[in-house]
């Protein structure tokens, strides 16, 4: 039995200059975390030969061309994995349509847990790099590729894309008493919808061409955003949330709309800095960085929405259990 752990993830700065259409010919940079919540897969042999998938539904199949969840199909023919073989995935979060890079975390678990089961050791790059070429070109997701690489690597990370396909993946070197701070400042609330990223970031990839200034803008914050975790600028660093936010708005039409409007501007009358819709946006989480001075005033603006407290994760992916018979 192989038991894969990956994290989830936040991403502060940068999201939508990942697009391989716009970082190709201009570079793109993301500031993302993971945090500790996760997505676990669970592989085990079967004496049969038949393919057992448990997650949301239940699977019984003869042969992998017939597995409906696409992120299984895929990483099983990636890896070779092709019978007698069981598969859970569980999350400690909704699976889809929250923000907080899930479906990727769920590739890079599978990918990772049934590597394991072959034998194989493999490197964060090649989880990352192999998650990528299954969601953006074998399956056509319109999407970025922060979320493979900060699932596989864990940590605080500045990630910077091109130009052309190279990726350079780099720690931020932020004191302990810095993460811990900005740990502690960060507030998240459930609106208590999910939605279907798809419409929104192909919406958002269709407008590159017309949104090349705003792009810019928020590349240049994601490394300023590095920089103030690195000066231990930490209202500076909430404040800047709110000027990203501003510009991510006008990517695409489904970023937000007036529910989630009314909601922020509440936590920003409350004492928010700062804050934004976790991923494409239309839904999931709302991240608010506040002082701890406003958090209760915070929390009684955003009842009866549910907070999910986090911390930083340090690792990415990692099998915690490898027992092979």
């Amino acid at each position: 039995m192989i038991i894969s752990q990956t994290p989830l993830r936040v991403s502060f700065f940068g999201g939508g200059t990942d697009f391989p259409a716009y970082f190709r010919a201009h570079g793109g940079a993301v500031l993302s975390a993971a945090i500790d919540k996760y997505v676990f897969v669970i592989v085990k042999e079967r004496f049969d030969d038949d393919i057992y998938l448990n997650y949301s539904r239940k699977e019984i199949v003869a042969s992998v061309d017939a597995i409906q969840h696409e992120l299984v199909r895929e990483a099983m023919r990636a890896t070779g994995v092709t019978r007698g073989v069981e598969i859970t995935t569980l999350a400690d979060v909704p699976s889809t349509g929250t923000g907080l890079g899930s479906s990727s975390s769920v590739l890079v678990g599978l990918l990772h847990a049934l590597h394991a089961y072959r034998g194989r050791l493999v490197t964060s790059a090649q989880l990352a790099e192999d998650a990528c070429r299954i969601e953006i070109e074998a399956l056509g997701r319109p999407i970025g590729r922060q979320d493979q690489y900060i699932a596989a690597y864990g940590d605080l990370r500045l990630i910077d894309f091109g130009p052309g396909d190279a990726v350079r993946v780099t720690r931020v070197e932020a004191s302990g008493e810095t993460r811990a701070r900005l740990a502690e400042r960060l507030m998240l609330f459930f609106t208590d919808r999910t939605r279907d990223a798809s419409t929104i970031l192909a919406d958002q990839q269709h407008n590159i061409p017309n949104r090349l200034a705003d792009l810019h803008r928020l590349k240049a914050q994601a490394h300023a955003g590095a920089e103030r975790l690195l000066a231990g600028d930490l209202d500076g660093f909430g404040a800047s949330l709110d000027v990203a936010w501003q510009t991510k708005k006008a990517l695409a039409s489904g970023v937000t709309d007036q529910g989630i409007d009314t909601l922020y501007a509440r936590a920003r009358a409350a004492g928010a800095l700062g804050g934004k819709i976790t991923g494409a946006g239309g839904g999931g989480f709302l991240m608010l960085y506040a002082p701890p001075f406003a958090q209760d005033a915070v929390r009684a603006a955003m009842r009866p929405l549910r907070e999910l407290p986090v911390r930083f994760e340090v690792d990415g992916s990692k099998v915690i259990f490898n027992i092979r018979r």
